[in-house]
């Protein structure tokens, strides 16, 4: 039981302190950015000119006097977790969220911190799956908390819990959808009927002090003035007069949400949204669902202008997104406004995939094994955002292209025209897009890729070699590596190395080396590399010193190197050479860990390998959150986590790095992120290399922000000097990296200064002159650089 003991008092009153003062610490929003989806709804709540909207674990707040639209997500240190319900105290400035894992956070927009409440989290007594935050009731300075075990009491001035009360039979847990205050009573709507204790009861802890008022499964409850109204899972509202049940309407659809606003009661359905006037009970409003918005509806509220806010939820079953918030008013329901930020069509990515200017995202997949049926939103259209906005595809306008093309998961984009995307589907085939369009579906009809059976083609990896061919894995089938090059499919068998066909159950991963070879990774037997001018194979598994034969990525790294991911850890094959006609020596990195050699990555779920301009590696952990490596590995740069960035969970799906501005796309099944990490990918000439900011001015930090050289090529060395010729700082490519503590520090096509000269201290106001010379080529550039301090 939460207590209210003066010593737990004090705890936690240290425990939130602690936790308020570690969020604040953490301000994320100048290096990261949130791509979150905030099409369904799962609670709003309101201030006086204001809408708050609640997503899976986002939250989007709508002005009504201006339409502007800002966005509160783990950039600004909400959890990432599921949140279930919302409640803004507009007198306090302070916005609650609840999750449906227990944890409670407060956002206070005064200084846009964030609380994490932890307690019920925590709380060992709770199962984990009865500690689902339901609703918010607040009374004065008290906080009623609704949840799966019963109701809490929390004290906003205290900032601390008081007592939880257990009110099922014999003191047990029960599920607790709802409370509200009527005539000195707090009545709770539960499970297993409608109970009621005295607010000024001191013993309510005791659950023999809580009144049995009836039976029956109870979704709501609401007092509206002088009348008392609860809402029963069997679609049916009644008023509780004197105890006993007056029954008022009942619906075709389940009730989802039950609120008062102004004296009004508002009943929101699957599909309707009603509002009555208590006295009498009669109709003030209906709003059904349009052919426009057809959607499931979670929740609504309305103002004191008449306007009507309603939350919606799409279902995934058939392909369908909500629409974020509608907007209608009392005077004409017909009329539905959609009001969201702009965003992705689901927060559950699988792959994501950057080419300048697009960013492509599929939801779909498969599970650990391969088994396209076993995810939720197998029938997922496509995220694409371009032209600076996300103008996504919906799976309706994908299933006109063919049949049944669920499970969408791998992306290539054509390296010649980024409006080109080819992207695999586990059932359907290959998937064609251009202009944002579905073009065709390559599968047996019309390409070698063939079905495993019926409608079911299994088309997994993809990428496009050098030379511009597209290699496609057809997993399950005697030829699984497929090959596009202007318009003619061709077929290579695989029975060679793979026998029966079947029994390996796909291809998560491949790519190509500088010599041709393609390397493909699968999930029963390790590496198959295939040399199509020989139309020699060769295989690497557990044989070969592989912790796995569950090949989950590759990668050719700048040095020809071959980075081998797999669900037991990474492996790195350095002579890539040597692969098809040798025996190739697989590797592994040991690294040093206070001084105790050990494995990097031991027994790690690899999900994806990146290589960067500066040839540093970005690795992908389910469980253990995103590496970032230098290019031997041999150092950790950065190990995100959701404890130390606004990752919304440890498990990150698939990575995908834009080489024009270093910006680090970090796809999960919570949500889509970015880092930006300054690095680029080296040019091949000094042409176009420029320096920002110019001039640097007063207020830029030039210690932490940093000058930035941009566009340089592969091998450089840059020397900065003073407008009299006096050296300030000098860096040359393959000595002075990144995050080693250099002044003047390349990373890939850019060099960043942080101002100092060579004795440490930062430079004074003046013209610099940045010199570039190739040492490879022996070409130079000089640039002008102010200082303005």
């Amino acid at each position: 039981m939460l207590t209210n003991k003066t010593n737990l008092k004090l705890f936690f009153l240290c425990l939130s302190f602690l936790t308020l003062q570690l969020t604040n610490a953490q301000d994320f929003s100048d290096q990261w950015t949130g791509y979150f989806s905030y099409l369904n709804i799962k609670d709003v709540s309101q201030g006086a000119d204001r809408v708050f909207g609640a997503s899976e674990n986002a939250v989007f707040v709508y002005n009504k006097n201006s339409n502007d639209i800002e966005t509160i997500s783990t950039i600004h240190g909400l959890s990432g977790e599921e949140i279930s319900v919302i409640k803004y105290a507009e007198d306090r400035g302070l916005l609650f969220l609840g999750f449906e894992n227990g944890l409670i956070q407060i956002y206070d927009e005064s200084d846009n911190t964030v609380l994490s409440v932890v307690d019920i989290l925590e709380k060992p007594t709770i199962p984990q799956s009865d500690k689902k935050i339901n609703h918010f009731n607040l009374v004065d300075d008290t906080l009623y908390i609704a949840t799966d075990y019963g109701i809490s009491v929390y004290d906003l001035e205290g900032l601390e819990f008081g007592d939880t009360y257990y009110i099922g039979a014999g003191g047990s847990q029960i599920v607790i959808s709802q409370t509200t205050i009527f005539d000195g009573d707090i009545y709770a709507a539960t499970a297993t009927g409608i109970k009621k204790g005295a607010v000024i009861n001191p013993n309510l802890i005791d659950y023999q002090e809580w009144e049995q008022v009836n039976g029956g499964n109870w979704v709501g409850i609401e007092a509206v003035g002088t009348q008392l109204f609860a809402a029963n899972a069997s679609r049916k509202v009644y008023e509780l007069v004197s105890g006993a049940l007056q029954i008022k309407a009942t619906y075709p659809n389940f009730i989802t949400d039950f609120r008062v606003f102004d004296s009004k009661l508002i009943v929101t359905t699957q599909k309707e949204v009603y509002i009555y006037n208590p006295v009498g009970f009669s109709g003030i409003a209906q709003v059904g669902n349009s052919a426009e918005f057809s959607t499931n509806y979670t929740c609504a509220l309305m103002d004191d202008t008449d306007q009507i806010y309603i939350g919606t939820e799409g279902t995934l079953v058939i392909g369908k997104t909500g629409f974020g918030v509608l907007k209608t008013s009392i005077a004409d329901t017909s009329i539905l406004e959609e009001i969201h930020p702009d965003g992705p069509l689901l927060n559950n990515f699988f792959k994501i995939e950057v080419a300048p200017g697009h960013i492509y995202g599929t939801h779909g997949g498969y599970d650990v094994s391969f088994n396209p049926y076993a995810v939720a939103t197998s029938r997922a259209g496509i995220s694409h955002f371009f032209d600076e906005s996300w103008q996504n595809v919906s799976y309706d306008t994908i299933l006109a292209t063919a049949n049944n093309p669920r499970s969408l998961s791998h992306i290539s984009v054509d390296p010649l025209n980024p409006e080109i995307a080819y992207i695999s589907s586990s059932i359907g085939g290959l998937l064609k897009l251009e202009n944002n369009i579905p073009v065709t579906f390559y599968n047996g009809d019309n390409s070698t890729i063939n079905p495993f059976f019926t409608n079911n083609h299994f088309v997994h990896a993809s990428v496009f070699d050098a030379a511009g061919s597209l290699w496609v894995m057809n997993s399950r089938y005697d030829s699984p590596l497929n090959k596009f090059r202007d318009g003619q499919w061709s077929s290579f068998s695989f029975l060679e190395v793979i026998e029966p066909a079947d029994s390996n159950k796909g291809f998560a991963a491949i790519t190509t080396d500088a010599n041709n070879t393609i390397f493909t990774g699968s999930y029963n037997y390790g590496i198959v590399g295939y040399d199509e001018s020989s139309g020699a194979f060769n295989t690497v598994s557990e044989e070969d010193a592989m912790p796995s034969n569950a090949i989950t990525a590759l990668t050719i790294d700048r040095s020809g190197q071959l980075w081998v991911g797999t669900d037991k850890g990474l492996r790195v094959i350095y002579n890539t050479t040597d692969f098809i006609t040798g025996t190739p020596e697989v590797d592994d990195i040991i690294v040093l860990d206070d001084g105790v050699p050990r494995e990097l990555l031991f027994q790690q779920y690899i999900t994806d390998i990146e290589v960067d301009g500066s040839n540093n590696k970005w690795i992908g952990t389910l469980d253990t959150g995103l590496y970032y490596f230098s290019s031997d590995g041999q150092s950790t740069i950065f190990h995100f986590t959701k404890d130390n960035s606004p990752l919304p969970t440890n498990d990150v799906l698939d990575v995908s790095i834009d080489d024009v501005n270093g910006m680090i796309y970090i796809a999960t099944d919570k949500g889509l992120v970015s880092f930006k990490s300054d690095a680029s990918k080296p040019q091949s000439t000094l042409e176009n290399a420029y320096v920002y900011p110019n001039p640097v001015r007063p207020n830029f930090n030039i210690l932490t922000d940093k000058v930035k050289i941009r566009d340089i090529s592969e091998n450089v060395n840059i020397k900065i000097t003073d407008i009299e010729g006096n050296l300030v700082a000098e860096a040359q490519s393959r000595t002075n990296g990144r995050f080693q503590g250099y002044n003047l520090e390349i990373d890939g096509g850019t060099a960043l200064w942080n101002g100092k000269n060579l004795g440490g201290n930062i430079v004074a106001s003046g013209v610099y002159l940045i010199m570039l010379n190739d040492l490879d080529t022996f070409e130079t550039k000089v640039l002008k650089l102010m200082v303005v301090r």
